[in-house]
C-alpha cells in the first residue's frame, strides 16, 4: 500500500510558476512509475506527465511541453512538477499517482494504469 500526498498548489497569476509536490509514505517508491493528471472543473481528468522509476523517461501531454518538467527523488520519496507559463487553462486540481507494474519502467498515460492516488491540489491560474 502507498500513500500519496499532494502539496504546493495555490493561486497564481496567468506567466507564474508553481512546483507541486508529491511525498509517498512506503519503501517501494523507487519500484513506481509516477504521473501527474488533473482535472478541471466539468472535464474529464487528463494525464499532465509522467516518470519512470528512476528518471530515465518522462512524458508530456502537448498541453504542457516545454512549460512543465517532472523529476523525482527517491532519497526523498518525492516526485516534482515544476509549472513554469502557466496559463489559465491549466486550473484545475492536480492528482499524483503511482504505477507499480513492470518496476515502474514504463510510464502510463492512461489513468487505468495506476494503482494509487493522491487527494489533489488546487492549482489555480488567474488571467
Amino acid at each position: 500500500q502507498v500513500q500519496l500526498v499532494e502539496s504546493g498548489g495555490g493561486l497564481v497569476q496567468a506567466g507564474g510558476s508553481l512546483r507541486l509536490s508529491c511525498a509517498a509514505s512506503g519503501r517501494t517508491f523507487s519500484r513506481y512509475a509516477m504521473g501527474w493528471f488533473r482535472q478541471a472543473p466539468g472535464k474529464e481528468r487528463e494525464f499532465v506527465a509522467g516518470i519512470s522509476w528512476n528518471g530515465g523517461r518522462t512524458y508530456y501531454a502537448d498541453s504542457v511541453k516545454g512549460r512543465f518538467t517532472i523529476s523525482r527523488d527517491n532519497a526523498k520519496n518525492t516526485v516534482y512538477l515544476q509549472m513554469n507559463s502557466l496559463k489559465p487553462e491549466d486550473t484545475a486540481v492536480y492528482y499524483c499517482a503511482a504505477d507499480p507494474s513492470l518496476m515502474g519502467t514504463v510510464v502510463a498515460s492512461r489513468g487505468r494504469e495506476y494503482d494509487y492516488w493522491g487527494q489533489g491540489t488546487q492549482v489555480t491560474v488567474s488571467s
